[in-house]
């Protein structure tokens, strides 16, 4: 699975995509997140664990905008600074987590297969909460 612990950027999918958000022009950073989320919402079945990495880190970069949020400190997320999302991205991001947190989703199939599923899904189902709560 690539993953070492539960946190939105603790697996190599995670790291790669800061690494490609740091290479996008900075006027460009949130239309790769919003794409991002698309995939989910147009893939509610069979949504690719690869992808569902990138969502959860994707999420958690707008919430932690968000009232509530928390701040993404880690080494492996983004290292240039993200523009202040839009209302709309903050649906998007909530609408993507429920396509991951759904029965269609590898990763979380994956996850339950672990000791540590329950405590992903709580950490994924609080992200949601966040970005639902400043999106309502």
């Amino acid at each position: 699975m690539g993953a070492w612990d539960i946190g939105p950027f603790d697996n190599d999918n995670a790291a790669d995509f800061a690494g490609e958000l740091d290479d996008t022009a900075p006027e460009q950073r949130e239309d790769l997140i919003r794409a991002v989320f698309g995939i989910a919402l147009g893939e509610f079945d069979d949504l690719d664990a690869d992808d569902g990495d990138r969502i959860i880190a994707a999420a958690a970069l707008v919430a932690a905008q968000c009232p509530g949020g928390t701040p993404v400190a880690t080494a492996y997320g983004p290292e240039q600074p993200l523009p202040v999302f839009a209302p709309a991205t903050r649906r998007l991001a909530a609408d993507a987590l429920t396509g991951v947190l759904g029965e269609e989703s590898e990763l979380a199939e994956l996850w339950e297969e672990t000791d540590e599923g329950p405590a992903w899904r709580q950490a994924v189902e609080r992200l949601r909460a966040v970005l639902s709560g400043a999106a309502a």
